[in-house]
């Protein structure tokens, strides 16, 4: 089970990307991966659709492994572990530094 979740704002802690945040486009769960806005970008072309188009060169973000990100806490601002909490009868996630809900 991940702690990520789609919308999620991570910070990418290790590899060329290490330091850029982002904004969790989708998680992949059965490979253990997560795609971020602006990480991991890859070049592909693709093939012209109709016979009056070009093809072109388009930038994709690609999936990179969940265990390189950490969630960002909206309260400290820093990348940071998550706890389970529960409050009543839901599970929420919540920080490990300074406890705030997520």
């Amino acid at each position: 089970m991940t702690n990520i979740k789609k919308n999620d704002i991570v910070l990418v802690t290790t590899g060329k990307n290490r330091g850029k945040r982002g904004k969790v486009l989708r998680v992949v769960r059965d490979d253990g991966r997560v795609v971020v806005e602006g990480v991991a970008i890859a070049k592909m072309h693709e093939k012209s659709k109709k016979s009056g188009k070009k093809g072109q060169i388009v930038e994709r973000p690609m999936p990179i492994s969940v265990s390189n990100v950490m969630p960002i806490c909206p309260k400290c601002d820093k990348g940071v572990r998550v706890r389970a909490k529960f409050v009543g009868d839901k599970k929420m996630r919540s920080c490990a530094n300074c406890d705030a809900e997520f």
